[in-house]
């Protein structure tokens, strides 16, 4: 196969998805260290990969605002630096729009994608025994090996700096929102294992986007643990990746937030409710617990994404995990 000099990276889906997404970066480079590497994200998700040393170039789709006539810019963009080589991650319609009208040589995707017939080359995806980022790497093999790359994320010194007054002592982060209702530990929960640790000597941060705020304050002021800070909607993603690679400890849900964990290689407790882990999007930090029930729910798991309330109105799979799973995981003092 032809040497390849430029890549593009298509994954327009969710925070998460993009961290996931990294993986391929980071895998390319090694195998094409002089090529020229851009990633192509929606709009609202370029922080995560501001000044990320391995890519020439972050474009941007704005999906909100204009979305078709923004899909026409793109698509233009995209065709006027002639890659040899596009990679979609996205399986959906507009993406693969933007990859078979790319003018690329070799046009990659999942056969999901409904414009996949239009790709050069399309691999099949399914759920199950492979991890989301073993699935991205498929697309890839090809033109590299088939090694897993993990997903990296570079804070700048900046964003280091930023958080540097938060370290002075042992710490952990809790990020106890998701999107989805039934992928969260429930506020409850959250309070009542703040309260079971209220005695231990780690500060507490509350990590989230703004929207998080109020939900965080409601945690914080219901623990009563003076231990607990909130810092939802006053980091951003790399400040908070900066702040996660050091923690003791970091508790998460399915979300986001646990990628990020992933992708400095931080500690990281991930709780599972209404998802699995099976499903491939498992944390991949060395040091990785997960916690879910230990009962046996013929409703578990209930669907791929989560919902925005319990299909079965008992939210079992959260309710019935025991904070003492949580608080059994924090390493002694001692």
């Amino acid at each position: 196969m032809q040497r390849l000099k430029s890549f593009l990276i298509i994954q327009t889906a969710f925070i998460g998805d993009v961290i996931l997404a990294t993986g391929l970066i980071e895998k390319l480079h090694q195998h094409y260290p002089e090529a020229k590497i851009d990633f192509l994200l929606r709009k609202g998700n370029e922080g995560l990969l501001s000044k990320h040393p391995l890519l020439r170039e972050v474009l941007v789709w704005n999906k909100k605002d204009s979305k078709i006539s923004n899909l026409f810019k793109v698509i233009s963009k995209v065709r006027s630096n002639q890659y040899d080589c596009v990679i979609n991650v996205h399986r959906f319609a507009s993406s693969g729009i933007i990859t078979a009208l790319s003018g690329s040589k070799l046009k990659i995707g999942f056969d999901k994608n409904p414009i996949s017939f239009l790709f050069t080359k399309k691999i099949k995806h399914e759920i199950g025994d492979l991890h989301e980022v073993q699935r991205n790497q498929k697309l890839i093999e090809e033109v590299t090996d088939q090694e897993f790359c993990k997903p990296q994320l570079y804070p700048s010194v900046s964003d280091f700096e930023k958080v540097k007054s938060y370290q002075t002592n042992a710490y952990l982060c809790i990020a106890p929102t998701s999107v989805w209702f039934t992928k969260q530990f429930s506020t409850e929960k959250w309070v009542e294992f703040l309260k079971s640790i209220q005695n231990r000597k780690y500060k507490i941060y509350l990590l989230g986007a703004p929207s998080d705020h109020f939900v965080c304050e409601s945690i914080r002021l219901a623990s009563a643990n003076e231990n607990v800070i909130n810092l939802a909607g006053q980091l951003s993603f790399l400040e908070s990746a900066a702040l996660m690679k050091n923690a003791v400890m970091n508790f998460v849900n399915d979300s986001a937030p646990m990628h990020i964990a992933s992708s400095m290689n931080a500690p990281v407790t991930a709780i599972f409710c209404s998802t699995v882990p099976s499903f491939g999007f498992g944390p991949l930090s060395d040091h990785s617990n997960v916690v879910e029930t230990t009962e046996k729910l013929l409703c578990r798991p209930c669907g791929l994404h989560g919902f925005k309330e319990c299909p079965q109105g008992h939210f079992k799979c959260a309710t019935a995990i025991s904070v003492n799973q949580l608080s059994n995981l924090l390493p002694s003092e001692n």
